[in-house]
């Protein structure tokens, strides 16, 4: 016989705040009072059977029990959400922060917002586009309520959900001819991208020489400066 039941906006703040790590953030990305969020985490871990955050002056980390109901609750709260929308479809109405890597944005924009707007006319999305660690960072602040980000394989967390695989290839003037001592010019993202980081342990591992052309953070700047 079941004697306990998970409350949905329960397991919704502890997401919160496990995802931001600090109360008072999560308290204002939920539009709660800390107490209130405080109140939502200590009933949980009564049904939880027992400490689900270690809490300290600086900021709150998950406890073992703590990360084995966040991975748990994932998919809950997923599925929640998506067949809450599916019952109230066009009735919902609010706004949407969403970040994207500059790299996406254009698809976005161009496949996936017109959908999204007929499907939910009530509800604005905002976009935003930043290299995705500043993404993640935004998110864990509550600047964002969530992000597309580009990360390296194998390196997944409990608060990402996998989307898509990429392959990065290679791109280049083919008629630029290099010798193999040649110093390779490059065009590369800007410090900490998951692509820059594969490029340049893949160029070290083969010993290759480089020269920097340009580095930046805007796709269309290194798009532009291997087709110059």
């Amino acid at each position: 016989m079941m004697s306990a039941i998970l409350d949905i906006e329960l397991i919704r703040t502890f997401h919160a705040v496990a995802r931001i790590g600090k109360f008072s953030a999560a308290a204002e990305q939920l539009h709660k009072s800390p107490a209130a969020v405080s109140v939502h985490i200590q009933r949980l871990e009564a049904v939880a059977g027992g400490r689900l955050l270690n809490r300290d002056n600086q900021a709150v980390s998950l406890t073992a029990l703590g990360k084995r109901l966040l991975v748990s609750t994932t998919e809950l709260l997923s599925t929640h959400d998506r067949v809450l929308a599916d019952l109230q479809g066009t009735h919902l109405a609010g706004r949407i922060t969403l970040g994207v890597p500059d790299e996406y944005a254009v698809h976005v924009i161009r496949d996936i917002l017109p959908v999204f707007a007929a499907a939910w006319p009530n509800v604005v999305l905002e976009l935003k586009t930043a290299p995705s660690y500043t993404l993640r960072e935004q998110v864990a602040r509550g600047k964002l309520q969530t992000a597309v980000i580009a990360q390296p394989k194998g390196q997944p967390s409990a608060d990402t959900q996998f989307l898509v695989s990429t392959k990065p290839v290679w791109v280049g003037p083919a008629s630029v001819a290099l010798g193999p001592a040649d110093p390779l010019p490059l065009a590369i993202h800007a410090a900490q991208c998951p692509y820059r980081e594969a490029m340049m342990a893949s160029l070290k591992d083969n010993g290759r020489k480089i020269r920097v052309v340009l580095e930046s953070p805007s796709n269309q700047a290194i798009k532009a400066c291997v087709e110059a």
